[in-house]
């Protein structure tokens, strides 16, 4: 039963996860943190940190630990990796086909005009989702939080960030 319910919610996230991994971010939250409570938020947060370490989609990352985390085994992370990338396949082939029938349409262009906004407010709805108590858990982790958000702004590297970032955190947890 758990593993249809893995296949069913990560196939629901798939199908219904438009504009990328950090889009998709608040659909997974709803699945395995509030309907499911297979994990904690704080565990989320953890996944999610180091999805975003990991090469590959931040959302198979995700899906390939949570699927461990759930069923205890290895059949459980490919389970829920095959199904969160089954409804992509799935619509790049059918949109494959028909796209380059229907790419001058313009009700095609209006729809993908209008999922522009829809994209940003998911991307928003999932940072908002990790600004909580559990994922800040003292002065220090919101001073990081306040120094990348700046040096984002005046466009210092990601990676950089990513490595002063874990280079502060060693120093200040680690020691």
């Amino acid at each position: 039963m758990i593993y249809l319910q893995l296949f069913l919610s990560y196939v629901k996230i798939g199908f219904f996860g438009f504009g990328g991994g950090y889009a998709m971010l608040s659909l997974i939250h709803n699945e395995v943190v509030t309907s499911h409570q297979w994990i904690t938020n704080s565990e989320l947060t953890d996944i999610i940190a180091i999805s975003q370490m990991t090469p590959g989609p931040i959302v198979i990352n995700c899906a390939t630990y949570v699927g461990y985390v759930v069923t205890g085994n290895v059949w459980g992370s490919l389970l829920a990796t095959f199904a969160v990338s089954l409804p992509s396949l799935i619509l790049m082939l059918l949109i494959t086909k028909f796209y380059l029938a229907l790419s001058g349409n313009v009700y095609v262009k209006n729809a993908m005009f209008g999922i522009k906004p829809m994209v940003l407010a998911m991307i928003g709805a999932a940072g908002l989702m990790l600004l909580t108590p559990e994922t800040f858990i003292d002065v220090y982790s919101w001073i990081i939080l306040g120094v990348t958000l700046i040096a984002s702004i005046k466009k210092v590297h990601p990676i950089l960030l990513i490595v002063l970032s874990g280079i502060a955190g060693y120093l200040i947890y680690g020691l």
